[in-house]
């Protein structure tokens, strides 16, 4: 039986993570823990399942290794200082294992897988991004981490420089570049999680989307991940691996 916390558990994700994992024959949630309420006596937990902010999470994640209970986070705005803070908890030898995914939909996942490996066929990429009116950090974890993949794609297939003749521009009309790819976020009320990849050279669209219709999406991935993670131990960053894809 694994025995599991849930940090961020009044939040929508949370919630939907103590419903989903507490209903496992296999799981039993032992603690769900919010802002402001008590952990130190927590100790008897296999994995946490965090689902907090960019301002809690380095120090869930630091109880959670300080008392050898492995973690895995759905948190996004990791940035590579902070996955680097993470190694360093962690250890040259460690016993316990956090997994860091920007995004915990198996669609969205392969939607990334995708991408990436459409990427060098065609000269120009672009990412829209769209979720609720809530989230903290923009462009989303997910948007990110796809525009490094394609850009990775792009550069170890020797792909010629995007072709953009902009000369003119109100700042932030063409999106933010990550690694040379641009990204265009929305933030709308009712909407939990768009996202779309635009491939496209001359006469030719591909498009890949996304659309995450409700939070119950990410359970599946979640939930192999909380299994996964007992048995891995170190840093692992992204569900590609849990899925064997990466």
């Amino acid at each position: 039986m694994l025995r599991i916390v849930v940090f961020g558990a009044n939040g929508r994700m949370g919630a939907e993570v103590c419903q989903t994992l507490g209903a496992q024959p296999d799981c039993q949630i032992v603690a769900a823990i919010d802002l402001g309420d008590p952990k130190d006596d927590l100790v008897e937990a296999d994995v946490a399942v965090d689902f907090t902010h960019p301002d809690a999470v380095m120090d869930n994640i630091a109880w959670c290794l300080e008392r050898g209970i492995n973690a895995v986070v759905g948190t996004t705005g990791f940035t590579p200082e902070r996955l680097d803070q993470v190694t360093a908890m962690l250890g040259s030898d460690p016993t316990a294992g956090v997994l860091i995914a920007p995004n915990f939909s198996i669609g969205a996942v392969l939607m990334m897988h995708f991408a990436a490996v459409a990427a060098p066929y065609f000269e120009s990429v672009e990412i829209i991004e769209a979720h609720h009116t809530a989230k903290a950090d923009a462009p989303s974890g997910t948007a990110a981490t796809t525009a490094s993949m394609v850009a990775a794609a792009r550069a170890a297939a020797a792909t010629p420089a995007m072709v953009d003749a902009t000369t003119h521009e109100t700042p932030g009309a063409r999106g933010a570049q990550i690694e040379g790819v641009r990204v265009h976020s929305l933030r709308l009320p009712g909407v939990i999680a768009q996202q779309e990849v635009r491939l496209a050279s001359a006469g030719e669209t591909l498009t890949v989307v996304n659309d995450a219709r409700s939070r119950a999406s990410y359970m599946p991935g979640v939930l192999q991940g909380v299994r996964w993670i007992m048995n891995h131990p170190g840093l692992t960053v992204g569900l590609e691996t849990v899925l064997g894809i990466s």
